[in-house]
């Protein structure tokens, strides 16, 4: 007994596979938790690229680009942390606590600034790990156990610049030594095409890609994406739950001590007021980013994008000649969208 093969379509299979290959490949980019911002960022700069000329400029970018890397490299910790199932109100706060103290042991003990600043790093790193031992050992939520901390550095600030200095401001360091090479590091800039570009801006880029590699390419980016999922599932599979919470507490202690010397080598001086409100930025920008606050879920990239969406809208609203209180009305309206379309992108993940 015989049968007859019917011939096959040349290249139909082939055709199909890679029908199927292509709606996968966009099905999977459609569920990434970055996504919604970056669809955000798009029509951002598209709205302001069209109604203000000045916008459209080298120079425009460039100052964009440094209203984000402000935020945008705390924005990078936060996000890691936020991740790991925690957040962190004390950020703001502590980076003017870093400058200030910087600025003041350098000072007052006539050291070189680097001094200062190394100083300075042991004290960032302390709140970050203050922050995250009495998270562990108390077992409060972060939200209590950072709010706490925030009210005693906002504080200690001004009342021991006051204490030290007479005013509620550090001394001009900039005739000290050592504060070129250090301002050379942390608050510099650089032309581009004739343009200037801030350092801060390559340091955010510096940041962004190695906080990526850790989170997918390393142990230690499973252990945090484990931890915000599920701390108890995590612990029982051998992560170590409360070094990987402390840890991601003094990471953003090192990231404040960062910010806070760009501050003290830009502007030379720290207002001990400073830096209320700020931590809030740095979880919109993750938030709007993908990141949860529930934990688990986010990636940094996604971090930097909501970071580049407020520096677009803080600046093009100047450049369209709007009412700069609009900011944070903006602001505001894209937190609140970012979390709707999160919540979807995160639904049509969990379906897949």
């Amino acid at each position: 007994m015989s049968r007859t093969l019917e011939p096959t379509a040349p290249g139909s299979g082939s055709e199909k596979t890679l029908r199927v290959a292509q709606r996968s490949a966009l099905r999977k980019f459609m569920t990434r938790p970055e996504v919604g911002s970056l669809v955000g960022a798009v029509i951002v700069f598209s709205v302001f690229f069209t109604i203000a000329d000045p916008f459209r400029t080298g120079a425009a970018l460039a100052t964009i680009l440094y209203a984000s890397s402000t935020i945008g490299i705390m924005a990078v910790a936060v996000a890691l942390l936020m991740i790991g199932g925690e957040f962190d109100l004390s950020a703001g706060v502590a980076v003017i606590a870093s400058g200030l103290t910087a600025s003041m042991f350098a000072w007052y003990f006539s050291v070189n600034v680097w001094v200062g600043a190394a100083a300075a790093l042991v004290v960032s790193l302390t709140i970050g790990f203050l922050n995250g031992w009495l998270l562990v050992r108390t077992k409060l939520p972060s939200f209590l156990v950072t709010l706490a901390m925030f009210l005693m550095l906002q504080g200690l600030n001004i009342a021991i610049t006051k204490l030290v200095t007479g005013q509620v401001s550090t001394t001009n360091i900039s005739d000290m030594d050592g504060f070129e090479s250090a301002r050379a590091v942390f608050a510099s800039s650089f032309s581009v095409m004739g343009v200037d570009v801030r350092i801060t801006v390559v340091w955010w880029m510096v940041f962004v890609g190695l906080a990526t590699w850790v989170l997918m390419r390393t142990r230690v980016g499973n252990w945090i994406y484990a931890v915000g999922g599920n701390q108890e599932s995590a612990r029982a599979v051998g992560v170590p739950v409360a070094k990987v919470k402390i840890g991601l507490f003094m990471t953003v202690g090192f990231f404040a001590w960062f910010s806070g010397m760009h501050l003290l080598f830009m502007f030379n001086t720290v207002q001990s007021g400073e830096g209320v409100g700020n931590e809030l930025l740095y979880i919109m920008a993750a938030v709007v980013g993908g990141c949860l606050l529930t934990g688990g879920y986010g990636t940094v990239v996604g971090a930097a994008i909501g970071a580049f969406i407020y520096g677009m809208t803080r600046q093009g609203i100047v450049y369209a000649g709007w009412d700069n209180n609009w900011v944070f009305f903006f602001v505001g309206a894209m937190l609140l969208l970012a979390v709707v379309v999160n919540g979807w992108v995160r639904t049509q993940a969990n379906k897949r």
